[in-house]
């Protein structure tokens, strides 16, 4: 039910909106934050597709993958001895063009190293030389600032790569950290810009890739980057925060294998045409090694080599090729890179305007929660939310990420704190009214009064209404038949029988007096067709007593016959009475003649007669039949009485065709021609009742002829 809204209602929604968006925003629930942008990113990936197609972005990668595993010469070959064929692939890479290579895979050991006895000798002095082809491409490379390897912190210590090799790319000149930052919730985000050491932040590998291929001097102030004019900064200092695609194929990637078969046959145009001006990454690509959770854990694809191939077949997608929710650590510098050099990193708003949106989205709920029902209010909190994440998804396609967490953490939190706070307070005084009132006043009143605010007060109005009056016929004999518990029980089943019938057709139940029934429509609410509902529920009680008297239990062997009084006029509606006791009734000369329509159906033997003024209020919603002009006691003025017959066009033919039998012989009689109306109503007296009573004034009145004064109106003596 709809609310009236006060100041202490909308005092209480903002401070419950500030309340919940304040606490929604709170850093520790930043793990719903981090979701957030996990949703974003698969929403936007499957409503958008992929921003660019991978070969268009500086990024590339070369895996060793489960193909590279399981091709000669890698089969069967520990990786510590594929450098030399590392070396090969590195240096064709380089003659290809490539702007610069990094290294997302540690070798921390070399196999000239080993010391495990073999012969005369340890194993390492016999391999004297064996990585020299690799060490030579290292060097080759870190001399025109092309090569960067890559380095592992773990707890204070460096993971790094082999003496030999850092002597190669000339120590820390070209070796940068692959750390990564994880979440509370160990979810990647996000990649450090920078990484503390005695010569000051040293770029991470993925800053040093992009800032050598677009080659300018990284430079880091205020937890932030400044590349190249451009500044760089993520939520958390010191990060960016990465925009990934959707899928698996955002980033090319070409097998390890096939790089080797293709340097093998000397294919120097394959490389140039795939690497010319790339920033190219070699990392793992395998089904358990370095796998990390991502925000496109939503929206990953089917990994492997899709790149185009150089010598080797396209594996069968069994074989080198997996789906999950994980994605290789690789594919993390190369979005990083990506991000630097084309697609831009997320933006991400700061702690302040998030709490404002929250704020306002909370807000927006509270007052939806007090104005509406609980179910419905509930509702809107999920159309606002789905509303929410359409507009975000659209702005995060311009890597913009608008707050979706907060705001419907926040929204939740004031739709509970809000219903709870109606219940306590704002519907306190409505259940109140409900209670006291329920059994005694219109459901239609107390909702004027829930609505209001107030209690029902003396005064009244006029309104055009339909009065609906019913009384049960020969109720004193019905009720000498019954002990009192019995007529209590009958009665009490007819009147609310009729009751939810007169209710559900819009009608309020002014009173019951004994066993009748007063009851207007068109009031308390307003209801322009009050006379068509009053009409129907008329028609529907009459068949739902003939139910009544055959099935129900408190009626077996006391059948009830009830007649139906309808007119519709002018009327005075409200709460009548004392100023200490009164009620909200119906009361005018348009209640007395419904009350005398009521009676006039003991003359006919009808069970509802309507006044004229009903009939022409319902158009042609209904059959119905013209009984006679009457003047009832206490009016002087005549007045058209009617018989419904059923809903239009559904009267029995029978019943239609007394029906024009009863007319034809009407006009006859208003004619003064009391013979015809005599052979008229003679052809179908024995099956209607009230043909019966006109055919005896027929018949008198053939016999004896009124005088010239008279008038086809008959007047009514009793009620």
């Amino acid at each position: 039910m709809k609310h009236r809204l006060t100041r202490a209602d909308l005092l209480a929604a903002l401070v419950i909106a500030v309340l919940a968006g304040v606490l929604a925003s709170w850093p520790a629930l930043d793990v719903a934050r981090g979701l957030s942008l996990d949703l974003l990113t698969a929403t936007r990936w499957y409503a958008f597709g992929p921003r660019a197609d991978a070969s268009a972005r500086p990024a590339v990668v070369v895996a060793i993958d489960e193909e590279s595993y399981q091709t000669p010469p890698f089969k069967g070959s520990p990786t510590l001895t594929w450098t030399r064929e590392i070396g090969r692939v590195l240096t064709a890479i380089l003659d290809g063009g490539a702007k610069v290579v990094g290294f997302d895979i540690v070798f921390p050991t070399s196999i000239e190293q080993s010391q495990i006895p073999f012969g005369d000798e340890p194993l390492g002095a016999r391999m004297r030389g064996f990585d020299r082809d690799f060490l030579r491409a290292l060097a080759s490379g870190a001399a025109a600032g092309r090569v960067v390897l890559g380095e592992i912190s773990q707890r204070g210590e460096a993971i790094g790569p082999s003496p030999a090799q850092r002597v190669a790319v000339r120590q820390q000149q070209n070796i940068r950290a692959l750390n990564v930052y994880v979440d509370r919730d160990d979810v990647v985000r996000r990649l450090p810009l920078s990484f503390a050491s005695e010569a000051g932040a040293q770029p991470s590998l993925a800053v040093e890739l992009a800032a050598r291929a677009r080659g300018v001097a990284p430079a880091f102030r205020d937890g932030g980057l400044d590349f190249g004019g451009r500044i760089v900064a993520g939520s958390v200092p010191n990060t960016l925060t990465l925009n990934f695609d959707g899928g698996a194929k955002d980033i090319a990637t070409y097998s390890m294998a096939d790089l080797r078969a293709c340097a093998e046959a000397g294919n120097r145009d394959f490389f140039l045409r795939q690497f010319d001006g790339k920033v190219v990454i070699i990392g793992t690509l395998l089904n358990l090694e370095d796998r990390k959770l991502t925000s496109k854990r939503f929206a990953t694809g089917l990994e492997g080599a899709h790149a185009p191939r150089c010598v080797l077949p396209q594996p069968a997608t069994s074989v080198g090729q997996f789906r999950r929710n994980s994605i290789a650590g690789v594919y993390i510098h190369a979005t990083a890179v990506n991000n630097l050099l084309a697609g831009g990193p997320v933006v991400e708003l700061g702690r302040w305007p998030v709490t404002l949106a929250a704020i306002g989205f909370a807000a927006v709920v509270a007052v939806a929660a007090l104005l509406l029902s609980p179910v419905v209010a509930a509702f809107g909190y999920l159309g606002l939310t789905a509303a929410l994440l359409a507009v975000a998804t659209a702005v995060f396609a311009r890597s913009v990420a608008l707050p979706l967490s907060e705001p419907v953490v926040a929204g939740f939190g004031a739709l509970v704190l809000m219903i709870g706070y109606r219940f306590v307070v704002v519907d306190r005084t409505e259940r109140f009214l409900r209670q006291s009132f329920g059994l005694y006043l219109a459901p239609q009143v107390i909702e004027q009064m829930v609505s209001s605010q107030t209690l029902p007060k003396l005064g009244g109005e006029m309104r055009h209404v339909t009065v609906f009056f019913s009384d049960v016929a020969g109720f004193s004999t019905v009720a000498e038949q019954l002990t009192p518990d019995a007529l209590v029980e009958l009665m009490n089943a007819y009147l609310s029988a009729m009751t939810d019938i007169i209710e559900r057709h819009g009608g309020y139940v002014d009173k019951y007096i004994g066993d009748s029934i007063v009851a207007v429509f068109g009031a308390p609410v307003d209801d322009p067709d009050h006379a068509v509902h009053a009409v129907r529920a008329a028609l529907a009680c009459r068949e739902r007593l003939d139910q009544l008297n055959a099935s129900a239990a408190a009626f077996r062997g006391h059948k009830l016959g009830h007649r139906i009084g309808l007119n519709s006029g002018e009327a005075l509606v409200g709460n009548i009475g004392s100023r200490r006791r009164f009620n909200y009734t119906v009361m005018s000369d348009t209640v007395n003649l419904a009350s005398r329509l009521e009676g006039a159906n003991k003359y006919f033997d009808t069970s509802i007669l309507a006044s004229e003024m009903t009939v022409s209020l319902t158009g042609a919603a209904f059959d119905w039949r013209e009984l006679d002009a009457i003047r009832v006691k206490g009016r002087t003025q005549p007045v058209k009485i009617y018989e419904p017959l059923a809903e239009a066009g559904r009267t029995p033919a029978d019943q239609a065709a007394i029906a024009q039998t009863y007319a034809d012989g009407l006009a006859h009689w208003r004619a003064r021609d009391f013979a015809g109306a005599e052979q008229a109503f003679a052809a179908i007296a024995a099956r209607d009742p009230p043909a019966a009573l006109f055919l005896a004034r027929a018949r008198h009145h053939a016999a004896h002829p009124p005088g010239e004064g008279w008038e086809p109106v008959h007047t009514l003596e009793g009620k």
